[in-house]
C-alpha cells in the first residue's frame, strides 16, 4: 500500500535520520560490553541462536529483518507445535523484556536505516491486511526502538488505542517530543517497569483486526 505522506517538518526532514545514525553508532561504541554480556548470558540460558530475527514492515510498509536478543525457548508439544508464549518465556527472558535489553540489537536496524530511535513499534507482517486506512498511516514513518505508545501503556492498552497513539505521533513529530519519549522510556524500562504484559497474555494478544 502506498501512503500519502503528510508534509515533513524541518526536524523530521533534515535532522531525525542523521541523529538516529549518530545515536546508533554511539550506542554500539559505548555499550559494546553490554551487548557481549547479554549475548553470552542468552547463549548459556537459552542456547543457540542468540539472536531472534523476524520480518517486519517498516516505512512505507517495506519489509525488513528485525534483530532482537532471544527471550524464549523452542519448546514444542507432542505434535511439534511451539508452546504458548507464557510457557516458553523464561524468567531470564522476562528480565530481558522488562528492561528492554532484548531490543538492544535493533540498534543495528537503526544504523541501517530500517528503524528510528523513536517511532511506532514494528509489528507483524501478517497484520498489514487487517489495518484500516487510518491505522496504515503508522507506516508513513520509520518504526522505532521505542515510541509514544510504548511509554503510554505499552502492552496494557488495546490495539485500537495503541494505533491511535501511533498515528498521533506521526502527525506531531518534534525533536523535544522525541527527547521526552526517550526519557520516559528509560523511566519505564529501568524504574517503573510497567506494561510489559497485557492482562491476559505474557506479551500482547494477537491483533485480529477491527
Amino acid at each position: 500500500m502506498k501512503n500519502m505522506h503528510k508534509p515533513y517538518g524541518p526536524y523530521e526532514k533534515y535532522f531525525k535520520r542523521p541523529l538516529d545514525f549518530i545515536c546508533g553508532v554511539l550506542a554500539v561504541l559505548v555499550f559494546w560490553w553490554l551487548y557481549l554480556i547479554v549475548a553470552v548470558l542468552v547463549r548459556i540460558k537459552l542456547g543457540s541462536p542468540v539472536l531472534f530475527t523476524q520480518k517486519r514492515p517498516g516505512k512505507d510498509e517495506k519489509i525488513f529483518k528485525l534483530y532482537k536478543f532471544r527471550t524464549m525457548t523452542d519448546a514444542t508439544d507432542e505434535n511439534g507445535e511451539l508452546l504458548p508464549d507464557e510457557v516458553r518465556l523464561t524468567q531470564f527472558g522476562r528480565i530481558l523484556r522488562s528492561t528492554s535489553l532484548d531490543e538492544l540489537p535493533e540498534v543495528f536496524n537503526i544504523i541501517k536505516g530500517d528503524m528510528s530511535v523513536i517511532g511506532p513499534r514494528p509489528l507483524l507482517v501478517k497484520y498489514l491486511p487487517l489495518y484500516n486506512a487510518e491505522q496504515h498511516r503508522r507506516h508513513e514513518v520509520r518504526p522505532g526502538l521505542s515510541g509514544y505508545a510504548q511509554v503510554h501503556g505499552r502492552n496494557m492498552v488495546s490495539w485500537e488505542e495503541k494505533f491511535k497513539m501511533d498515528v498521533a505521533y506521526v502527525d506531531h513529530i518534534t525533536f523535544l517530543g522525541d527527547v521526552k519519549i526517550i526519557l520516559d522510556t528509560v523511566m519505564k524500562a529501568f524504574i517503573k517497569q510497567e506494561g510489559i504484559s497485557s492482562d491476559t497474555s505474557a506479551t500482547m494478544e494477537e491483533f485480529k483486526g477491527n
